[in-house]
């Protein structure tokens, strides 16, 4: 899965859009020079970032959605069950659709690209804040699951009524948006945008131990000394600011949380987290990339969706979940 991992990071440099001899690639990538000045820009400015980013990407996708599969006990739960990404929808569709993509906080304004961010933070708070809060109420992780989906369906109707007052271009700005890219991080946003998705992906590997105690249920974990609630409240709070930084800068992703934790586990044929998450995290990496790769289309000076593609990739994966459940021994 490594291998595979770099060969489809280094297809993500050398392959895209624009037509640029390997030679010229490799030249620029180890600082030589090139024959335009324009793919320099395209190979340093779009396509390592966009790389990086998938990968990134990826992984913190991929790894909520197993968090979540594990807690929940349920093998549909993904990152947008939960609302989470309904919330920073929410957010980016009153930024684009109702204040005309500016956002003024006291005496600080941010328009554009941060205001974009802005809202969609601001909306998986608001979403994390609510499930929290719900979390306290509630002991039954069924119960606060069903709130999560209701909590995403009341997002989603405020987006609709949104649309349906807003203009012909906030609309198809947020259109836009709701499609999904990996190349929404720039060079200069790409320290941040790494750098709190490591803190996400870390933060994980401190759960290893209290998942494979979840794998037996609630009531065993609490008598290995487990503290279910926090646990709880800590698998909340680390899908919560992986899956806000991702649809932040990305926008909304499908299936890659959903699909990728079912593929890893056919393929280790283990629900060992000791050994299923580090490979969960390579796994998203790789589909993430494969989606990024596809959504290329080589010498015709377009770019498919991101949200076009994922669902071709994931889609049959979880029909054949639904197909072969009984055989299939994630949850016992």
């Amino acid at each position: 899965m490594t291998t595979l991992l770099i060969l489809l990071f280094l297809c993500n440099i050398f392959c895209g859009s624009v037509d640029i001899p390997y030679s010229d690639t490799f030249n620029i990538l180890c600082g030589g020079d090139a024959a335009k000045e324009s793919w320099r820009f395209i190979i340093l400015d779009s396509r390592l970032p966009q790389a990086i980013t998938a990968l990134l990407c990826g992984s913190a996708l991929a790894v909520s959605g197993l968090l979540l599969q594990t807690y929940f006990n349920n093998y549909l739960a993904d990152p947008s069950i939960l609302g989470i990404s309904s919330g920073a929808s929410f957010g980016v569709g009153v930024v684009m659709l109702i204040l005309g993509g500016s956002v003024g906080i006291g005496s600080l304004s941010f328009s554009g690209f941060l205001a974009v961010l802005v809202g969609a933070v601001i909306g998986s708070l608001l979403v994390m804040s609510v499930l929290l809060f719900f979390s306290s109420l509630v002991k039954d992780s069924l119960t606060l699951l069903i709130i999560g989906i209701m909590i995403g369906y009341i997002t989603s109707s405020v987006i609709s009524l949104l649309n349906f007052f807003a203009t012909a271009e906030g609309v198809h700005s947020y259109v836009i948006w709701g499609l999904g890219t990996f190349g929404g991080v720039s060079s200069a946003q790409l320290p941040f945008f790494s750098a709190t998705i490591i803190i996400g992906l870390i933060g994980t590997i401190l759960l290893i131990k209290p998942l494979n105690a979840l794998l037996l249920g609630e009531r065993y974990a609490t008598n290995l000394g487990i503290n279910v609630r926090h646990t709880r409240n800590y698998i909340l709070l680390t899908v919560g600011l992986l899956t806000a930084c991702v649809t932040a800068f990305c926008g909304p992703i499908a299936f890659i949380g959903l699909a990728v934790p079912h593929i890893s586990r056919l393929l280790l044929g283990s629900s060992n987290h000791s050994i299923l998450l580090p490979f969960t995290l390579l796994t998203g990496s790789v589909m993430a990339l494969l989606c990024n790769l596809a959504c290329i289309l080589p010498g015709s000076g377009g770019v498919l969706p991101l949200n076009a593609v994922t669902p071709l990739l994931g889609a049959p994966v979880i029909i054949y979940v639904l197909i072969n459940q009984r055989k299939l021994q994630y949850f016992n």
